[in-house]
């Protein structure tokens, strides 16, 4: 018997386009898309807007949050509920929200509020992040340090895909650096902030903040964190660990481990694109581990979870 796990997509999958066919498809994701209130045109920006607003930080967040939702309630509808959840960066409020921890509302409104706050952190800060592939952890990081500006380690996502975040220059400087030494390529991720570093700790203190009127309740299945790359376990400030995940390097290869780890085996991964499917992929290469994965793109991957599944 398979156990699925659920993964909600970071961002930088966001696209236009994304979740129209399901919205005129799915009577149940058109509620929830119609019910959100925001302020701004959240249906026209998803479906028909221009990417260039799309990317922006304070614009994806909720825009993600909302296709994510959508997705979910559909497998709800259709008596499909995961057994556990993962989520890489924003991705994990859509594990919060599928594991019971916080509701539809909450969801978006944290989401709305993390992608505005983050946004004006990074306001006058030339940074970016970029993908490194094809070089080992250890490797990367001790560059990191030998590079003068700031640089870093962030994303821990699987072997041989780790990404650095930083100045703009001292970021340029570690790719060259990196490709010298054997990294296959450097992607420059279509993002406007500078994510889980000590830059973004001005959004993190106004998350902290902004927790404090939100009501976090006991995840009811296990509930994979990306701060420490383990399951959330009784007792632990799930509202503080959120507040530091903002501004500190995420663990997403220790929690696929985890989860492959706790038997989990089927893998659905919801959101416009492919990502976190390719890390499970490889983390459970390394692991020798044999793995199901789908994703949920549009109508017809959700067509096909739905009848793969019943």
């Amino acid at each position: 018997m398979s156990k699925i796990c659920f993964l909600y997509a970071g961002q930088g999958s966001q696209k236009v386009g994304m979740g129209e066919d399901i919205y005129k498809a799915y009577p149940k994701f058109k509620q929830v898309i119609d019910g959100i209130e925001v302020d701004f045109n959240l249906k026209e920006l998803m479906f028909r807007g221009e990417e260039a607003k799309l990317a922006k930080t304070r614009y994806t967040q909720p825009c993600m949050s909302a296709f994510a939702a959508g997705v979910t309630e559909v497998l709800k509808d259709n008596g499909i509920k995961p057994e556990g959840v993962l989520g890489l960066s924003l991705g994990e409020y859509g594990a919060l929200y599928a594991s019971g921890v916080i509701g539809l509302n909450d969801y978006l409104s944290i989401t709305v509020f993390r992608g505005r706050v983050m946004e004006e952190a990074a306001e006058g800060k030339a940074t970016v992040m970029s993908a490194v592939l094809g070089l080992d952890v250890a490797k990367i990081e001790e560059i990191c340090k030998e590079i003068e500006g700031f640089v870093e380690v962030t994303n821990y996502n699987c072997t041989g895909q780790y990404v650095i975040c930083g100045e703009e220059e001292a970021v340029a400087k570690a790719e060259e650096k990196l490709k010298e030494v054997g990294a296959k390529r450097c992607i420059r991720l279509n993002v406007t902030a500078p994510f889980h570093t000590k830059l973004l700790k001005e959004a993190g203190d106004k998350l902290s903040d902004y927790f404090e009127k939100i009501d976090f309740n006991e995840p009811k299945i296990p509930l994979a964190l990306n701060l420490t790359g383990k399951f959330y376990k009784k007792g632990d400030n799930l509202k503080e660990i959120m507040a530091l995940q903002a501004q500190s390097a995420i663990h997403f290869e220790d929690c696929v481990k985890a989860m492959i780890g706790e038997g989990f085996d089927s893998f659905i991964e919801i959101g416009p694109g492919n990502v976190l499917s390719g890390f499970v992929k490889k983390t459970a290469a390394t692991l020798s581990a044999k793995v199901d994965i789908l994703t949920i793109q549009n109508k017809e991957d959700l067509e096909k979870v739905i009848s793969v599944i019943r």
